[in-house]
């Protein structure tokens, strides 16, 4: 094997690694979208848990990639680390279908049209179809399938490039004694680990292997060490993933080892102590493509079948391995922030549902501090209006989190209704966080009553429970209507802010004359106008998130456009919505 075989070789490993990643990234992002969804929803034993493990590798072709996804979720809080145990006992046994897709191109045609069944004549054809598919097709999700074929036909290609590299091996002397060395299952397994780990792709190491059978100095003595290994190997990426993550997330990362650790120590010691009492007669069987995929895949299932009956035991050891911080329990805010997981940017389906479940916990807790903030003027407490500056600075927090993980999401490529969900979380953040401002402005109204001994006259009183009972019932309908993508609820939202801005006007006017007949001094007339700007504030926000959901939905975001065009456009639900509110909160009904 001369530098010209290596430099094929070594080209042959490029395209087959390329072709891999290819192929798996193309088939996520057919059927990534849902795969993800499914894992987290449908694991409530493990053993349902091991068939969708098993189900999404094999569809991915990638066991750290699923494993990966779910040190994600355990660490988001989605689901618990006895839950993922099974998923990762399946993704490992679902990567060795990789081995299988290898194996054909072991195959050869014959004479005549006996051709076309050959190897490389269908992945030319289906190099063909992809190319054609990929560059020419005006449907995503044709392009999409266009690059898991080119994806195949590139890493088949790879494949060919590595047996042909390697062919002359089959003549060295010195490359077959260095493979008998690996008869020793202490070096096999080491050599393997460490070939995985700078890979970082089991089904890459298999490949290479499965390349290096074509020369005939392969036996099962010398291979079997060596898929031991590889699979001990790929637990490498996965432990990587866990850096940063929260206790049970390295937990889970640390499953992948630990199964397969023990999975080679109980078959590996079984296997070699009969081999010393019978002397298994296979051990010099010469191996091939087929031969490399079909032990890969026996080791795999046993191991994985001999461990699946003791998921509460393995998850009691990472336990032990990993332990508690202490006082490390988490708070609301910080399990939401938590939910932005990194891993899940590769997945917008799941980014998209953390964001929107970490949105909803804003809005509410907005809503919730703008009514803590409303209490503080009928009891104000020191302990009340610090629970609103807390939760102020809370929120301030999420919209950081929310801005970053929506822009790094927004570089994936979304489809229409992915992008339509993401627009109204971006553009409803800001409001969300301004909402929550206007809570402590009012917190400090309250405050600055409570510490000047003041309070406003009993018909300025009687308005602004008027005004706060309006406020209330706005935000209710826009945040119920934002949480639940109710768009029927949202038409509602515009006619009662026109109400509330009525309100606020006439308020305004009616204080005006109260402070000409001296019923209403200077300072409490300035908290009071602050009161009302604050309410007419937090009743515009309600307006554009509301706005937002509607604009959104008919596909073009354009606030000024609906407002400016909403009593044309809505004339009839609108007059009859604000009809209903201006008789609901009627100032003049205060003095019958």
């Amino acid at each position: 094997m001369d530098l010209f075989d290596v430099i094929s070789l070594l080209g042959g490993v490029a395209l087959f690694l390329f072709g891999m990643s290819l192929m798996g990234d193309s088939l996520k992002k057919v059927a990534g979208n849902k795969l993800e969804l499914i894992l987290y929803t449908l694991t409530s034993n493990p053993f349902k848990g091991f068939l969708l493990g098993t189900g999404v590798t094999a569809i991915i072709q990638s066991s750290s990639a699923t494993s990966v996804m779910v040190v994600g979720f355990v660490n988001s809080g989605m689901m618990k680390v006895k839950q993922a145990i099974g998923i990762i006992l399946g993704a490992i046994l679902g990567t060795s279908i990789t081995g299988w897709v290898l194996a054909l191109s072991s195959l050869s045609g014959g004479a005549g049209w006996v051709q076309f069944l050959s190897t490389s004549t269908l992945t030319g054809l289906v190099a063909v179809v992809g190319i054609v598919l990929y560059m020419f097709s005006n449907s995503v999700s044709k392009q999409h399938v266009g690059g898991i074929l080119m994806g195949f036909a590139i890493l088949m290609f790879g494949m060919s490039a590595m047996s042909s590299a390697v062919s002359p091996l089959r003549e060295s002397e010195a490359f077959i004694h260095a493979l008998t060395t690996f008869s020793n299952p202490l070096l096999g397994i080491l050599v393997g680990a460490l070939i995985t780990a700078v890979l970082q792709s089991a089904s890459a190491a298999v490949g290479i292997l499965q390349a290096l059978a074509v020369t005939g100095a392969l036996t099962f003595a010398n291979s079997f060490p060596i898929i031991l290994g590889i699979a001990i190997g790929a637990a490498a990426p996965v432990l990587l993933s866990s850096i940063g993550a929260t206790v049970d997330g390295k937990r889970t990362a640390w499953i992948y080892l630990v199964v397969e650790l023990i999975g080679a120590a109980i078959v590996g010691v079984v296997f070699y102590l009969l081999n010393a009492f019978i002397g298994f007669s296979f051990m010099d069987w010469k191996m091939t493509m087929v031969l490399i995929a079909l032990v890969n895949t026996i080791y795999r299932a046993v191991k994985v079948l001999v461990l699946l009956p003791f998921v509460g035991q393995l998850e009691k050891l990472v336990d032990v391995l990993i332990k508690d911080k202490p006082n490390e329990q988490e708070a609301a805010s910080r399990e939401d922030f938590e939910r932005l997981e990194e891993r899940f940017l590769q997945y917008p389906a799941l980014a998209i549902e953390q964001v929107r479940l970490t949105v909803t916990s804003m809005a509410c807790r907005a809503q919730t501090n703008i009514a803590e903030a409303i209490k503080l003027f009928d009891e104000y407490t020191e302990a009340g209006f610090k629970r609103v500056v807390d939760e102020e600075e809370i929120i301030d927090t999420y919209e950081d989190k929310l801005t970053t993980y929506i822009s790094r999401l927004n570089s994936n490529e979304l489809d229409p209704d992915q992008a339509g969900a993401v627009q109204k979380y971006l553009h409803s953040l800001t409001d969300f966080e301004r909402m929550s401002d206007h809570a402590l402005n009012l917190a400090e109204c309250a405050r600055e009553l409570h510490e000047k001994g003041l309070e406003f006259s009993a018909p300025a009183k009687k308005e602004i429970r008027v005004l706060r009972s309006a406020v209330t019932e706005v935000l209710d309908i826009s945040i119920g209507g934002f949480i639940d993508n109710d768009i029927e609820l949202a038409y509602h939202v515009e006619p009662l802010e026109e109400h509330i801005d009525d309100l606020c006007r006439e308020m305004k006017l009616h204080h005006v004359e109260r402070a000409q007949k001296g019923l209403c001094g200077v300072t409490q007339g300035f908290i009071y106008n602050d009161v009302l700007t604050n309410y007419e504030r937090i009743s515009d926000h309600c307006s554009n998130i509301a706005v937002a959901m509607i604009e959104i939905q008919s596909g073009e975001f354009e606030a000024h456009s609906y407002v400016e065009g909403v009593l044309a456009m809505h004339s009839h639900s609108f007059d009859k919505y604000f009809n209903e509110y201006s008789e609901k909160y009627n100032l003049d009904k205060l003095g019958e």
